[in-house]
């Protein structure tokens, strides 16, 4: 499977992943080009954030590979997945809330990259975290720190994005303006995934969409190309085709 004419930057083949004895992925196929953005899209339970992990190295693969720039890179370290451009921004965001905004951001010059210059992506990025640099980050609205967690994974120069509910707990309007800055950082040239279980946040700005269900892509394509007006009964494990 391909989202495009471009050749896919990070594909899962046939991935297989477990939790001791009980699989949860069963031969998931994956792909995402650079500039285009995926929408993972499942019921709780579905295997969509063992789905990222398994890309970000966090959690292994019992079958099926994993590629990255069309080499397969299946087993690599996550510390080795990260320098070959993997980032990951976990469901609940990912920063430390006792630091402030500008000290949450000096955290990322493991990366190699000086103070000022992930200050000046950040914040040329979110300007509002400008203004916020000396607020403790978790005293901001889960809006703001939810764009912190991203400034922070941009400072690392991602070529593939991973992005876990990054709706959570916030409100219709601020996610709405968060994934126009997602759909952004995708026209840049990175390969964005996107794991959500409310569809409609980002089928707006997904080049491609895939429905994952009790660990098995029961449905992919275009967003339009039906995937929205079927949701209610892939979300239930029925194919209405």
């Amino acid at each position: 499977m391909t989202t495009g004419q471009q050749a896919a930057l990070m594909a899962l083949r046939g991935a297989r992943a477990a939790y001791g004895a009980i699989t949860v992925l069963h031969g998931v196929d994956l792909a995402v080009a650079p500039g285009q953005v995926l929408a993972l899209l499942g019921p709780n339970g579905a295997g969509k954030s063992t789905a990222l992990n398994v890309v970000a190295g966090i959690h292994a693969l019992i079958g099926g590979s994993l590629h990255l720039g069309g080499r397969e890179v299946t087993g690599a370290a996550a510390r080795d997945l990260a320098a070959a451009g993997v980032c990951l921004i976990p469901e609940g965001r990912g920063i430390f809330p006792n630091l402030t905004v500008r000290e949450n951001l000096w955290m990322m010059t493991g990366t190699g990259r000086r103070r000022a210059e992930i200050e000046q992506i950040a914040f040329d990025r979110f300007p509002v975290l400008h203004t916020k640099a000396s607020q403790v980050a978790g005293t901001m609205s889960g809006g703001e720190q939810q764009m912190l967690a991203l400034a922070r994974g941009l400072a690392t120069d991602p070529a593939v994005l991973l992005l876990d509910e990054l709706s959570m707990g916030l409100a219709p309007l601020v996610v709405e303006r968060l994934y126009a800055q997602v759909a952004e950082i995708a026209r840049s040239g990175v390969a964005v995934l996107v794991v959500e279980q409310f569809a409609a946040a980002v089928l707006d700005i997904a080049d491609h969409a895939a429905v994952l269900v009790r660990g098995r892509v029961v449905r992919q394509g275009h967003p339009d190309s039906g995937i929205r007006s079927e949701l209610a009964a892939l979300y239930l494990g029925s194919d209405p085709s």
